[in-house]
């Protein structure tokens, strides 16, 4: 059905909604496409007019005139992304198999534009010359090197074979993320007995009934959730439920099959080499690097081997400690990798005298997005209020006004934090609004979206102090969107190098574990007692247990990242799952220790190119993010109001306005050194057992 008409499709109407929310419960399936076909039009009607301008190019009727094109396909565009990932169906992930192509054929016949990229050439020649500021600067230099990157300099041939490129990787990064989404749906373990949930706590059972009940069913199921999977490897006590799991969890994708994403791995990494080679560059890895703060792919493994190997040497001490208590316990077998949470918690419980049950009840949704909001209070003054009158996607989402400590309105901020079947597994922030001054005073509406497993009926959700540290990292992403303060919309919020968009959310986190937050909010959800201080000192203290563990899987994951996009395009076409067992053993990857993200589920990289030789970013930013807490704890108060002022300021407001180096050394003075993430992870001292 072809709805153009405005009165019938309210993608195409205005919104008289309060903030101009979209109407979501108006939106149908069947808008979209319509909507994308006027919004594509739009589009090209706006680059047409920029491009047949009989005037010379100025930054005000290209550059200025580039950001304010493409506004209504920017809005049906985020109604439909925000749909895809937290609430999508059949219809949905139909349209945006046929739409997915669509978008990047038109996006790049904007980026190969023989005309507009000559005026903006043009203008770059002369950017000294032309009388700009720092931020029209900035963003004149964004646009150029997107439009060289995108192969605008090529020749006819060359444009021709990249946009055949770019549409199929569209194609296929949709198939990839719609296969991920199927096999995660499609598995759920019920279980019944005693037995079968013999070790799991209460907080766990009611939550595992919860997820039966989202999904239709009786009893208590565990689902191919993070936030349901972790949880029960942790506590289990069923050795062979543990490894049924386990292989569900890490075989999303590889299955065989219709959603196997083997081939489609093997078929895009060729592809992205290709593409580089096109625009000129070794390997997909050196295109990717060269426009963000690492540069290059050799500084990127300098930093990843310096970790490795302290994180591998603790994991494996780690490792035989873990074997002699399957020992201790008369368990005759080999620890495995659905093995190593479970022994990994008696442990804990043993050398920390902290377990996750006892923990798990002072850390309700509730209190830690209160939590969340304190610390935004106390180190930028903010204030949120709640709002009822909005529209929403689901019921379960809500939603909150935010206001500067002047009273003046700055943003809503969504949170929609409950796991359910529709939704792409994992945590993100994305938007409906992005921050500007250039179309007047645009407040942002930004959106938090994760997986948190819900609790029982009227219960409240408990969370992990994992899960807890997900919320703070998502809402530090949020507060980058919010906090933006620019004029251009090329370079606000987010918009920043991948490798940098991490330490705003890396750096919040810090906040969490911190004993004046904790005593303030880990509240006990039924007494509402604070947790006692012995248990909270030794929280903190068990704050870096597993680490190597946890460094290890999320290493092994960057290096195969990056070994992919380091191919060069004259490569022989890979089989996916020996190239992963070469890089595995390249590293010495632990048998005991699975990636975080095997390559099949792998949506950082896969599902989009927007992590693609980039999942290193976040330990790159962790970097960032371990020296920037070390300017507040070297004050004496972590909330010391000059650095604060001066962290959003240079990090949180700016946006992309600077080079990431240039944003960093605003703050701190200078740049740090890995030392300083080494100390965060407590592998300075590889001596040292966690």
């Amino acid at each position: 059905m072809n709805v153009l008409n405005p009165s019938e499709n309210p993608l195409l109407s205005s919104w008289t909604t309060p903030d101009e929310i979209p109407p979501f419960a108006l939106i149908k399936p069947k808008h979209f496409v319509a909507a994308y076909d006027h919004a594509f039009a739009a589009h090209d009607i706006e680059i047409a007019a920029i491009t047949a301008s009989p005037h010379q190019p100025d930054f005000e009727n290209t550059i200025a005139a580039l950001e304010r094109s493409g506004k209504a396909l920017q809005r049906v565009d985020s109604v439909f992304h925000l749909l895809i990932g937290a609430d999508s169906n059949e219809a949905l992930l139909e349209i945006e198999r046929e739409l997915a192509p669509r978008a990047a054929s038109h996006w790049n016949n904007i980026h190969t534009n023989p005309d507009l990229f000559r005026r903006i050439d043009t203008l770059m020649q002369h950017i000294d010359t032309l009388g700009l500021n720092a931020e029209q600067k900035r963003v004149l230099e964004r646009y150029h090197t997107a439009f060289r990157r995108a192969g605008a300099a090529l020749d006819g041939a060359a444009k021709r074979r990249l946009a055949e490129i770019i549409e199929r990787l569209a194609a296929l990064g949709t198939t990839f993320s719609q296969n991920l989404l199927a096999d995660e749906q499609a598995f759920t373990l019920s279980l019944e007995s005693e037995a079968e949930l013999a070790g799991l706590p209460d907080f766990m059972r009611e939550a595992m009934k919860s997820e039966a009940q989202e999904r239709g069913l009786g009893g208590r199921v565990v689902t191919l959730s993070r936030s349901s999977v972790e949880p029960f490897l942790q506590f289990a006590q069923r050795r062979d439920l543990r490894e049924k799991v386990f292989r569900a969890f890490v075989s999303r994708g590889d299955n065989g099959g219709a959603t196997d994403n083997n081939a489609v791995i093997a078929e895009m990494v060729q592809l992205r080499a290709e593409r580089a080679g096109l625009l000129g560059y070794d390997d997909f890895a050196h295109y990717r690097l060269d426009d963000a703060m690492a540069k290059t792919p050799d500084a990127v493994r300098h930093l990843l081997d310096t970790v490795w190997s302290p994180a591998r040497a603790r994991a494996e001490a780690d490792r035989d400690a873990l074997q002699a208590l399957v020992q201790e316990e008369g368990g005759n077998f080999k620890l495995a990798p659905w093995d190593w949470r479970y022994y990994a918690e008696k442990l804990r419980q043993r050398r920390c005298g902290v377990e996750e049950a006892a923990i798990k009840p002072y850390l309700s949704l509730d209190r830690m997005i209160e939590a969340a909001f304190y610390t935004a209070k106390r180190l930028f003054g903010l204030q949120f209020e709640p709002r009822t009158n909005v529209p929403v996607w689901h019921p379960d989402v809500r939603v909150w006004e935010l206001r500067g400590s002047d009273g003046g309105k700055i943003g809503l901020f969504f949170g929609d934090y409950l796991a359910r079947p529709s939704k792409q597994s994992g945590a993100w922030m994305t938007s409906l609004r992005d921050q500007e001054k250039l179309a007047g005073d645009i407040r942002p509406l930004i959106i938090n979206v994760c997986n948190f497993s819900k609790g029982a009926e009227g219960e409240p959700t408990l969370l992990s102090f994992i899960d807890a540290h997900t919320l703070f990292h998502e809402f530090g992403h949020a507060l980058h969107g919010l906090l933006s303060n620019v004029t251009y919309p090329q370079i606000s919020g987010t918009s920043v190098a991948t490798d940098f968009v991490e330490l705003p959310s890396q750096l919040y986190e810090h906040w969490l574990q911190q004993p004046e937050i904790l005593r303030q909010f880990a509240l006990h959800y039924q007494t509402g007692e604070p947790m006692p201080e012995a248990l909270l000192r030794r929280v903190i203290a068990a704050r870096n247990f597993d680490q190597g563990f946890a460094t290890v899987e999320f290493l092994g994951s960057a290096f195969i990242d990056l070994d992919f996009h380091s191919l060069p395009s004259s490569a022989p076409a890979i089989d996916s799952a020996t190239f992963e067992t070469r890089s595995m053993a390249q590293i010495g990857m632990p048998e005991e220790i699975v990636m975080r993200h095997r390559p099949p589920h792998f949506g950082h990289v896969f599902s989009g190119g927007g992590y693609a030789a980039g999942y290193y970013s976040y330990m790159w930013s962790e970097v960032l993010d371990a020296d920037a807490f070390e300017a507040f704890k070297e004050t004496g108060d972590i909330f010391d109001p000059a650095t604060a002022k001066r962290l959003r300021e240079t990090i949180y407001a700016a946006g992309g306005s600077r080079e990431p180096a240039d944003a960093y050394k605003a703050f701190r003075g200078r740049l740090p050194s890995p030392d300083a993430l080494l100390r965060k992870r407590g592998l300075a001292e590889p001596s040292v057992t966690s």
